[in-house]
């Protein structure tokens, strides 16, 4: 289940985004953090089974142009290849109106192709 990212999922968010090539050192998690929480455009969300949160995805909302952007989207190394990842990108389908497009940046291109066009309808 998407949820959206709490300041009591902090350490785990952080621990997620690390997994991403240019998150590696700890004051750029804060920093990430820092603007997922204090900039509206920005938005973080959690993926959650039962009690532990396995993934996080996080977007750049472009309200004029109708674009969602997945800035970063990583899960937790033991739970990688199940479809998590798929599952989260298909969830923002849900979560948003349907006239907004689901576009990669740099960093998550490789992986929205692998959905091959599933998660951007």
């Amino acid at each position: 289940m998407l949820i959206r990212f709490k300041k009591r999922f902090e350490k785990i968010a952080m621990g997620l985004l690390s997994f991403m090539p240019d998150a590696k050192e700890v004051k750029k998690l804060q920093d990430i953090i820092k603007e997922y929480e204090e900039n509206d455009a920005w938005q973080l969300f959690l993926w959650k089974e039962d009690d532990d949160v396995l993934g996080a995805i996080g977007l750049k909302i472009d309200s004029d142009h109708k674009e969602i952007t997945v800035q970063h989207i990583s899960v937790d190394p033991s739970h990688r290849n199940l479809g998590i990842g798929t599952h989260m990108v298909k969830a923002l389908s849900n979560f948003y109106d349907e006239t907004y497009e689901i576009i990669p940046n740099e960093q998550t291109a490789r992986f929205l192709e692998k959905c091959n066009g599933s998660s951007t309808e």
